[in-house]
């Protein structure tokens, strides 16, 4: 009788697998009646899996580091202002009435003298005529208060007259005399006015801003209204900037300033700080003090109002070492390095790596901006990075544990 082949490979596989069901499950069993050797041989395996994967790879300690390098180094001050001619003049008028004509306009260039705008001269002639009359009126009350102190004065002597009588003349005469000089007084006003209603312009400039037109009405009563601006030198202008009080000690005058304006984004313009002002302004609960930087304008490139993005020089060191100022807030030495000295103090020391090694150097602080220090050694290196930390420890850490263990700056 013949075997069927594929019925018994069938029956191999079946017992096959049967055979392995059978493995797992007295493993799992074995497994979990010695649950508790299970799992300590589990944590071991597992712990020693980290220490060769991690704790293995190099007993040596990595640190985190800061390049030191050559360069320049400035220290500047930020700030914002307004760009304005050095003097500008506001040409007003001390008579009211009907502007008549106006003879300049915005831009134009003007001299000393020159006449920008009359105002209607109607009302003022006739003021002026009104005080005339009234000045010969008083001229001739004069000349008759005269003659008859005169004849009276005569007659007094040869005695056909009283005392009383002459000096009443006398008073009379005096008193024609003020009168003249009173109605003078009022005439003269009265041609003033009348030439204030011709508007001149007091330097030589040019007109910024017109702020009348042609039949407007000006009213001098209670204050002088503005007609024009005029700028008396458009190629010298001032910066007009606000600088806190937190960097105002810095500024001195005669300091250099570089800015730039929107007009002209790719241009750095050169100014120089003339002069700080004492009196101080509160904006949010900032006080600012002003300073004013004179600005060249040659080329007529600038324009009355711009806001100008200064920068202001306050001190330049060139081909210095410097570093970030991160490379400074270590506290603790030991606290990164294990077999650093207790003694230095990071005040006035560097954890320098060099050429894998760590070294200690001594060094004082340069210039300090908002991101970099200038850093003065003699033994410094190129190639040579300051220690802030260690690999898994952050530089604050090592900062507060260094404030901890002693006391820190006063």
């Amino acid at each position: 009788m013949k075997k069927n082949p594929k019925k018994d490979s069938n029956a191999e596989i079946v017992q096959t697998t049967e055979k392995k069901a059978t493995f797992v499950k007295r493993f799992f069993r074995w497994i979990w009646r010695h649950k508790w050797w299970s799992s300590l041989i589990l944590l071991a395996l597992i712990g020693g899996a980290i220490f060769l994967f991690i704790g293995g790879k190099s007993a040596k300690p990595e640190y985190v580091t800061v390049n030191i390098v050559r360069g320049n180094i400035r220290q500047v001050v930020t700030a914002t202002g307004e760009i304005n001619p050095v003097n500008t003049v506001s040409v007003g008028s001390q008579v009211s009435g009907t502007i008549e004509d106006i003879f300049v306009d915005y831009n134009s260039h003007v001299t000393q003298g020159q006449i920008l705008l009359k105002i209607e001269p109607s009302v003022l002639q006739a003021s002026v005529d009104e005080a005339k009359a009234a000045l010969d009126s008083a001229q001739s009350q004069l000349t008759l208060a005269k003659n008859e102190y005169n004849r009276n004065r005569s007659l007094f002597q040869d005695g056909f007259i009283a005392r009383a009588e002459m000096e009443q003349s006398q008073a009379t005469y005096e008193q024609a005399t003020q009168t003249v000089k009173r109605m003078q007084s009022q005439y003269e006003r009265a041609v003033t006015n009348l030439g204030y209603a011709t508007i001149s312009s007091p330097v030589d400039g040019t007109v910024i801003s017109r702020k009348v037109d042609k039949g407007q009405t000006v009213a001098a009563s209670f204050q002088t209204p503005d007609l024009f601006e005029i700028a008396e030198d458009l190629t010298k202008m001032q910066i007009e900037t606000a600088v806190s009080e937190a960097d105002i000690g810095v500024i001195k005058e005669g300091q250099n300033v570089t800015f730039t304006v929107d007009a002209y984004p790719t241009k750095t313009f050169n100014g120089t700080v003339r002069q700080i002002r004492l009196s101080p302004t509160t904006t949010s609960n900032v006080v600012v003090y002003t300073v004013i930087i004179d600005v060249d304008n040659s080329d007529l490139s600038l324009m009355p109002g711009m806001t100008a993005f200064v920068t202001i020089l306050i001190a330049e060191a060139k081909d210095i070492w410097k570093t970030q100022n991160a490379a400074l807030l270590v506290r603790n030495f030991a606290n990164i390095i294990p077999d650093a000295p207790k003694d230095l103090d990071p005040k006035n020391h560097m954890a320098i790596l060099r050429d894998g090694k760590v070294i200690y150097i001594e060094y004082t602080k340069g210039l300090v901006t908002a991101t970099e220090t200038q850093i003065i050694s003699d033994q410094l290196q190129k190639g040579d990075k300051a220690i802030v930390g260690r690999i898994g420890q952050s530089t604050s850490s090592a900062a507060t544990q260094g404030k901890r263990r002693g006391p820190g700056p006063m």
